[in-house]
């Protein structure tokens, strides 16, 4: 009994690793999208990085990407930006793949 024991605590600390990590990335991530987003407004580098951490805890509200999407799509469109839904999930996934990169760079 004892070996499944052990099989299952190391499962659950391989679970609890890989959802950190996860949640690291898409933290990331959500910098990158609230970085290219200000970018796209005109926003000043201080205005930048407030907008950024605005978009990273955004991701707080509900599961999954939609809220994150809803914020950048609302404000880019309020700001004069044309763009669609489509625009801002093309940048969402070019942002996670950076993300994810960047990532993967500083763990080497």
């Amino acid at each position: 009994m004892t070996t499944f024991n052990d099989r299952e605590r190391a499962f659950e600390a391989k679970f609890a690793a890989d959802e950190d990590l996860l949640f690291r990335i898409t933290a990331r991530r959500n910098r990158l999208l609230g970085n290219w987003a200000a970018e796209q407004m005109g926003l000043t580098a201080a205005e930048t990085d407030s907008y950024a951490k605005s978009v990273v805890q955004a991701d707080f509200e509900e599961a999954g990407d939609e809220d994150v999407i809803r914020k950048l799509l609302g404000d880019l469109v309020s700001a004069g930006i044309e763009i669609d839904e489509l625009g801002v999930r093309s940048a969402l996934e070019a942002k996670m793949a950076e993300a994810r990169r960047q990532y993967i760079e500083e763990a080497n």
